[in-house]
């Protein structure tokens, strides 16, 4: 790895276009709280097997959702229009909420996959990010079936950009169902597009597509300046509106120890 950056504590991370041609910038340092701002603010994020050091990557070009282009299937559709039309009625089976159960969520997505030999989010990720949602700046968003957590997501927002992380789903549609009202809440609060890291087939057929890491740059340092929206624990309605709510519907999950 010549010309790889190794960080002591005190050593910035490097900039971004002095990334190895996959995207590896530097490795090393500490998942503190002020080692993730000052990463994610310069477009970098952390990507590491359990028990390796710690890796930072820039990758380009870089995945990116536009909030205008995210795209949902027909039948998605159809489920989205009925939980509109039951929203407040008494007879919802399906509910979306923000920051009720991150702790699960994050447990949730970093669990194992069919289609996956292991997973990048390790128990110093998820620690990492648990304290970084304590400080306000990481968010998860949940699907409740009839009063249990069915599928969500959760990611970083610093001021009017957000960050995907991860997303999981225990029934059908559950974690595109949160995603579609997430886009909806970003929207209603000027925030554009959505950060999805790498590139997948997956993403690419919800919407995603590629953006020049000069794009994406310019893209980042521009929402930076603009402030954040006003997260708090509460349900997500069809329109964006985010009403302060203390339980998740019939059921409420225990954030872990």
């Amino acid at each position: 790895m010549t010309g790889l950056i190794w960080l002591e504590p005190d050593t910035p991370l490097p900039d971004p276009d002095s990334a190895m041609p996959e995207g590896l910038l530097a490795a090393g340092g500490d998942l503190s709280v002020e080692r993730l701002q000052e990463a994610y603010s310069k477009g970098i994020f952390p990507w590491f097997n359990p028990g390796d050091p710690v890796l930072w990557w820039s990758p380009n070009p870089r995945m990116v959702l536009a909030c205008r282009d995210f795209r949902i299937s027909r039948s998605l559709r159809k489920k989205l229009r009925q939980m509109e039309r039951l929203e407040d009625t008494g007879d919802e089976r399906v509910m979306v909420t923000t920051d009720l159960a991150f702790h699960h969520v994050i447990r949730a997505c970093a669990g194992p996959r069919s289609n996956q030999a292991g997973t990048w989010i390790s128990s110093s990720i998820v620690r990492a990010y648990g304290q970084w949602h304590e400080a306000g700046q990481v968010h998860s968003v949940e699907t409740w079936i009839d009063g249990e957590l069915a599928g969500g997501l959760y990611g970083v927002c610093l001021g009017g950009f957000f960050f995907g992380e991860s997303m999981f789903a225990y029934a059908p549609d559950a974690s595109k169902i949160a995603l579609a009202y997430l886009v909806r809440f970003l929207e209603r609060h000027g925030i554009t597009h959505l950060d999805c890291q790498q590139e997948t087939a997956h993403l690419s057929s919800l919407g995603a597509d590629t953006m020049e890491r000069q794009e994406f740059m310019s893209l980042l340092k521009g929402a930076l300046q603009r402030p954040a929206p006003a997260w708090q624990a509460g349900r997500l309605l069809h329109d964006g509106r985010l009403r302060p709510l203390a339980r998740p519907g019939a059921s409420s999950i225990e954030a872990p120890e």
